[in-house]
């Protein structure tokens, strides 16, 4: 009989599931780092989310320890190379919420083009300062997809009902697929100048680490709109807050 510690909440459905089946599940949402450690060593599976990091320390304590899921995409929250070296599985859900982030990002686009956390937050104090708060469409403008995987894909096909004109920038994406999604494939430096908005949407990793950054922001269209649901650390957030300092980003 296989035991296996929940650090994060699941839904119920899932840890009904987990229920069925032959193994003894312990659900403990919330656990903190040094509570694992203490007690990983019982274990042979460990399921996280984003708020758990699945440390060296962890592994290296999971005596029994056979596999690390992650019950999301992505995988930056685990040391993958101490697992690895430990011969411990990892695993995670790549396409379990490819809907869900490409909607957020429309959200998150349609927000800041429409100022709505700002309206909402004047309405609140009071104050109708509609003028103050006209917005932009998306009809017409160039929009730049960096990153154009699952989620990426997602959200090209849902802005072509805004009808933007869209460019992307993935390394692994070749023209002809590109135009089959009904986009332009350029490169980096070309998609920040011409783009009105940009959305990223690539994995975090070394090469993707700061991968927008104060020499590149520099290019942009002054008043560029920016969205970023993928993950912290493509943007430099310093960087980005002196180009909002400076107007160079409109809105992020």
């Amino acid at each position: 009989m296989y035991k296996i510690l929940v650090a994060d909440s699941l839904p119920k459905d899932i840890l009904e599931k987990y229920a069925s089946s032959d193994v003894v599940v312990d659900n403990k949402s919330g656990i903190s780092a040094e509570e694992i450690v203490a007690q990983i060593a019982d274990y042979d599976g460990l399921v996280v989310r984003s708020r758990t990091k699945a440390t060296a320390d962890i592994i290296n304590a999971g005596e029994k320890l056979k596999v690390i899921g992650r019950a999301g995409a992505g995988v930056d929250n685990i040391d993958v190379d101490t697992a690895t070296g430990k011969k411990v599985v990892v695993m995670n859900t790549p396409g379990g919420n490819t809907i869900a982030a490409a909607e957020h990002t429309i959200a998150m686009l349609l927000s800041a083009l429409r100022n709505i956390p700002r309206a909402y937050k004047a309405m609140l104090e009071g104050r109708w300062d509609k003028k103050l708060y006209t917005g932009n469409e998306i009809f017409g403008k160039t929009i730049g997809v960096v990153g154009v995987g699952k989620i990426g894909a997602e959200v090209v096909k849902r802005l072509k009902a805004f009808e933007a004109k869209i460019i992307i920038y993935d390394p692994f994406v070749d023209a002809n697929a590109a135009g089959k999604m009904g986009a332009e494939k350029v490169e980096l430096e070309d998609l920040l100048k011409k783009s009105d908005i940009i959305t990223i949407h690539a994995p975090k990793m070394p090469e993707t680490i700061d991968l927008i950054n104060k020499n590149n922001l520099q290019l942009c269209k002054d008043g560029v709109v920016i969205v970023n649901c993928a993950r912290g650390g493509i943007i430099n957030e310093s960087d980005l807050l002196d180009a909002l300092n400076s107007g160079k980003v409109g809105k992020a």
